[in-house]
């Protein structure tokens, strides 16, 4: 939430350095004063119109002598970063104006005063929002920070939730963790990064909000500083996130729709909210926001994982229904779809101390944005899979051979009492929508580093095979199980090289690097 997090290059400096990196002038003062943003904002009226004395506009400052002849200009910069640069310097300059927050003033620790059920509630509003998952860093103390956490423009590590008065929340007021939750803003006045998905926690209730930091300040103090992030610029800028929140953020608190059922509105908040479905499973536009219409939770890529759409736009050869997503949700496995594994196995795990009722409420709400389910699922699901099997004769070679010797034990079509379940479940993999997938991400990560850590030991194991496998064998592999298991969908193409990719990946079971 901020505590330990790298400081803000002067958004000014930078401004000023752009600009004469564009243009070659070097200004004494910045040209974009309060008054000079303001006379922008507001233009002169037409002439004609009576102009009160107070509202003149000021004259740009200009340098205060000009370039020397043998002044070391820059190379003449092409069009396109000229631009770039000029529009940086513009969002900065109003970042800068609009995006200085004040501090709020640190506390002194002590134990707080809530009640034993206030802090059970936030126990459990802490396990819906994984607040553990991404707060604790590989054999780290849990929720004292320091996972590294890979995006698009740099590497940010994540902080420490313990009640530490010098590297964790320890010094927090209910009311800088409430403008942290709602705003993205530390309580030193920073601007926090997306990656710390405050634009979905600022749905939730003052109340739940209450019951949430009252659990973080019961949780041990943990001394752990937070390492320093790695973004590029200008993403390093903490200022420009001003802007950003104007386009992007909306901290108003979720509003329930009158036409939906209470359930329904709970799913919503719970999804929405602390929840925050969509920072996974919502693709995200080239400023990193999430994009809205159509693209809701249509699924995106992050941490090298393909978190599947969640609504109609969905691969998986049977719809989803409610009972389904209950069943993933609450157990981790749903026998027409499959078993949660990757980051998701990490969600379960978590839910897992969350009540019955909203687990309902959020899969009747995620229902909602998939097809009318069939009259018998089963049955429907039942035909995918006989259909597959039909092709299983017409892909006779060496790659089926290495399926029956590697995979077949455990995974086969016959469940129930029609053959063996070995180290778990097993659900026949027509239904499995890595298979089904755009994409063979998902289906290379689990043959390389199989399943040791389940959503819950019932669900089973599985080997890693990146040490026993080369990359032809895996493309191979991969290959033949998508023709086989998904004949619907088209060849995935480039296998090797996307096996090669993938296997270079770091984290995952992939060698450090």
């Amino acid at each position: 939430l901020g505590a330990g997090e790298s400081a803000s290059v002067p958004g000014t400096a930078a401004i000023a350095n752009a600009i004469f990196d564009a243009t070659g002038v070097r200004f004494r003062a910045p040209p974009f004063t309060p008054e000079v943003v303001r006379a922008a904002l507001n233009p002169l009226p037409p002439a004609g119109e009576a102009t009160a004395p107070d509202e003149a506009p000021q004259a740009l400052p200009l340098p205060a002598h000009g370039l020397p002849a043998d002044a070391p200009l820059p190379r003449r910069k092409g069009l396109w970063a000229t631009g770039a640069a000029l529009i940086l310097g513009g969002l900065g300059a109003i970042a800068g104006l609009l995006g200085w927050r004040p501090a709020i003033a640190p506390v002194s620790f002590s134990a707080p005063a809530y009640s034993a059920e206030t802090i059970e509630r936030g126990r459990q509003l802490a396990a819906l929002g994984d607040c553990v998952v991404c707060h604790t860093a590989p054999g780290g103390v849990p929720n004292a920070g320091g996972r590294a956490m890979e995006t698009p423009f740099g590497t940010i590590h994540t902080t420490n939730l313990t009640p530490d008065a010098e590297t964790g929340l320890g010094r927090w007021s209910f009311t800088a963790f409430q403008r942290a939750m709602r705003e993205g803003i530390s309580r030193d006045g920073r601007h926090l990064y997306p990656a710390f998905p405050y634009t979905a926690f600022a749905k939730t209730s003052d109340d739940d909000l209450q019951a949430l930091y009252a659990y973080l300040q019961s949780l041990p103090a943990v001394k752990a500083p937070t390492p320093d992030n790695d973004l590029r610029f200008p993403f390093n800028l903490r200022p420009l996130m001003a802007g950003w929140n104007a386009l992007f953020h909306d901290a108003t608190p979720y509003v329930p729709v009158a036409t939906q059922s209470a359930e329904w509105n709970r799913g919503a908040y719970l999804v929405n909210g602390l929840g925050h479905c969509g920072a996974c499973h919502t693709p995200r536009n080239a400023l990193g926001a999430e994009q809205g219409g159509s693209a809701f939770l249509a699924g995106a890529t992050i941490d090298g994982w393909d978190a599947p759409a969640l609504t109609s736009l969905s691969t998986s050869p049977v719809p989803w229904d409610a009972d389904a997503l209950y069943a993933y949700l609450r157990h981790g496995h749903s026998p027409r779809h499959g078993v949660a594994g990757g980051p998701m196995a990490e969600v379960v795990r978590e839910l897992q101390q969350v009540s019955d009722a909203d687990v309902r409420a959020m899969a009747t709400y995620l229902a909602s944005f998939n097809p009318a389910p069939a009259p018998d699922p089963q049955r429907q699901a039942q035909a995918v899979v006989q259909a597959a099997a039909a092709r299983q004769d017409q892909l006779a070679g060496a790659p089926q051979r290495m399926f029956e010797m590697a995979c077949a034990a455990c995974h086969h079509d016959k469940t129930g009492a029609g053959g063996p379940t070995l180290l778990g479940v097993n659900t026949p993999l027509a239904l499995n929508s890595q298979l089904s997938g755009d994409r063979p991400d998902n289906l290379i990560r689990t043959i390389l580093d199989g399943v040791r850590e389940p959503a819950t030991k019932e669900l089973g194991f599985m080997p890693a095979f990146r040490d026993a496998l080369s990359d032809a064998q895996i493309a191979e592999l991969a290959g033949y199980m998508r023709a086989r298991f998904a004949p619907q969908a088209a060849p995935w193409a480039d296998l090797p090289a996307q096996v090669a990719r993938v296997r270079a990946a770091p984290g995952h079971g992939a060698p450090v690097r």
